[in-house]
């Protein structure tokens, strides 16, 4: 659809980047209204769609200079808000939601947005992949979350793949204790790698927690609702912080605004295809195509930043993305067994 109409609008007009998005944009609106898909695959395709727009996003993230993480959270907020509004008023949801879900809906706009800021300031103070593999950790820990907050079962795996994947960050940040003082493949001074690490590792959680919140709520709230309250928020508490810390800049590059709002643009699309990806396919197998994020922010670094990973690096991603994988595999396995 996306390829139709824009073949179509360029024969009559000019074509620029913000035409071509209104036109993406339209195609989500349309797709939405559309009854269930039941293409094989559809699902996969859009959790591949999903991923790969993540992935953009922190290499732009990345790419931009002078501008602070809290500052793009900011930008990227007030796009989607405004991106946010139209399909509120189109789908009726309303902009407050059910008044015994507005608590959780709270919870999950400034969990969520945080564990945005501290992947945004992580992908600005570590290499690219490395930020991204300690970000992707965030299954494991909302198996935890999900045991203690909402009593779901947790099994001997859970602890094993806990276990993998804070080694798999402990082989990243390469602590003094642990490591020595002889650290090669850092980018930076080693107390920013440090700084990135925890951030990263504190958005996982916050990311972890913002699943957990998600499942509590269920279907009962329009996902546009949730997205509306996660800019809302997060524009809120970024534009507070941002003004606190003094940190307002303009970009100076004009091609750097234009990524802002991409930023903001493939953010929305991507948390929509994910959301559809869910609502087609199982939890597990989306889970699993999402590893794909960790081999393009290798790919990604390598080709852009010119950085080859370390073995540190790959040893630690190999931890992470066996440990999110066998979480997948087995609530897969566990949901087979109970059909």
């Amino acid at each position: 659809q996306f390829i139709i109409l824009s073949a179509g609008f360029a024969n009559t007009t000019p074509v620029s980047i913000a035409d071509l998005l209104f036109v993406f944009f339209l195609c989500i609106l349309y797709q939405d209204s559309e009854k269930p898909q039941t293409c094989p695959g559809l699902g996969l395709l859009y959790a591949l769609l999903s991923t790969v727009f993540f992935s953009i996003i922190a290499l732009l993230v990345k790419s931009i200079k002078g501008v602070h993480a809290i500052e793009i959270s900011a930008i990227r907020c007030f796009f989607q808000m405004l991106f946010t509004i139209p399909l509120l008023i189109y789908h009726k949801t309303g902009f407050l939601g059910p008044r015994d879900k507005r608590i959780y809906l709270v919870l999950r706009g400034f969990i969520g947005s945080n564990a945005m800021i501290l992947l945004y300031y992580a992908v600005q103070q570590m290499p690219l992949a490395d930020a991204t593999v300690i970000m992707f950790s965030n299954p494991v820990f909302t198996s935890l979350l999900a045991w203690i907050f909402l009593k779901e079962r947790c099994t001997i795996w859970d602890c094993v793949f806990t276990v993998f994947t804070i080694s798999g960050v402990l082989l990243i940040a390469r602590p003094p204790f642990l490591f020595g003082e002889h650290r090669r493949g850092i980018e930076g001074n080693y107390a920013n790698h440090i700084k990135g690490t925890i951030a990263a590792f504190a958005g996982a959680v916050g990311a972890a927690f913002t699943f957990v919140v998600l499942r509590k709520m269920g279907r009962s709230v329009h996902y546009y609702l949730s997205v509306w309250y996660y800019a809302v928020i997060g524009l809120i508490e970024c534009i507070i912080t941002v003004s606190i810390l003094g940190e307002w800049k303009i970009p100076y590059c004009g091609r750097d605004r234009w990524l802002l709002m991409l930023i903001a643009v493939l953010g929305i699309a991507g948390q929509t295809f994910l959301t559809k990806a869910l609502q087609i396919e199982k939890a597990a197998p989306v889970a699993l195509m999402r590893t794909i994020d960790v081999v393009l922010a290798f790919i990604f670094q390598f080709i852009f930043f010119n950085r080859a990973p370390t073995m540190w690096s790959l040893g630690g991603a190999l931890c992470v993305v066996v440990s999110t994988s066998g979480v997948a595999l087995q609530k897969w396995y566990s949901n087979s067994r109970k059909s």
